[in-house]
């Protein structure tokens, strides 16, 4: 079973293969352009393994801010993770001790690989979330060391970088629209974001954007799970 788990979560994980290598290698050019070595990008990568978060330490490092500064601006980018852990409570239940690194390694392609994923009885649930949590870090490990050492090696424009992260999450978000019947919850994401820029400004908007969709998500949770269960009923007919 062991090892069938482990083939299924390395094959659920190959489009993640792909972007992690190409954003981490942006993260790795980025951060050699403002002067820090690969070994930096090893570190950040192995003890972050925040994305977005990453790629704005590479602006934290180099304009010296503070570490309260710094500590804040990287718990505002990362407060999603919040919505996210309330809704894999149940998933990662008795997972014992890898529940820390299943925490500490959810990002938000490995989410969204964990909440579509349909699994059988022949896949043990809980080392699938290990492998699949493992093997993303891996692709990201990677992606920026590489993307490090080549800058130190290769001449690089780092200009456009810094976008590389909002197209991977639209690519998510197109995928998703078109892998189910069901559009509400990016319908709802997209409109309240939409309005929240529009109140709050660029500045402000990102916190009252995910405190009203997941108020929102919560009002139309009984329509979404039974969209989800009869999606689920007519894959299991379709196989």
């Amino acid at each position: 079973m062991i090892k069938r788990t482990f083939k299924r979560a390395f094959k659920d994980s190959l489009p993640v293969l792909a972007g992690y290598l190409a954003l981490g290698v942006g993260f790795g050019v980025l951060l050699q352009s403002k002067g820090y070595s690969f070994w930096w990008a090893i570190l950040m990568s192995c003890t972050m393994f925040a994305g977005s978060g990453q790629y704005a330490g590479v602006d934290f490092l180099a304009s010296g801010a503070s570490i309260v500064t710094t500590a804040v601006m990287t718990f505002i980018i990362n407060a999603r993770h919040f919505f996210y852990g309330f809704s894999l409570l149940d998933k990662y239940k008795g997972t014992g001790w890898f529940k820390p690194y299943l925490i500490f390694g959810l990002t938000d392609e490995t989410y969204s690989i964990v909440c579509s994923a349909e699994l059988d009885d022949s896949i043990d649930r809980k080392k699938y979330y290990l492998f699949l949590t493992a093997l993303d870090h891996c692709y990201w490990i990677t992606g920026c060391t590489l993307g490090a050492v080549l800058g130190e090696i290769l001449p690089f424009s780092n200009e456009g970088i810094g976008y590389s992260m909002t197209a991977l999450f639209i690519v998510i978000m197109v995928e998703q629209w078109l892998s189910t019947k069901e559009h509400l919850p990016v319908i709802l994401g997209v409109v309240t974001t939409i309005v929240c820029l529009v109140i709050f400004g660029a500045d402000l908007f990102i916190i009252p954007a995910m405190v009203l969709i997941a108020f929102e998500l919560v009002i139309f949770r009984k329509k979404l799970d039974k969209t989800g269960a009869s999606g689920g009923e007519e894959a299991q007919s379709g196989d």
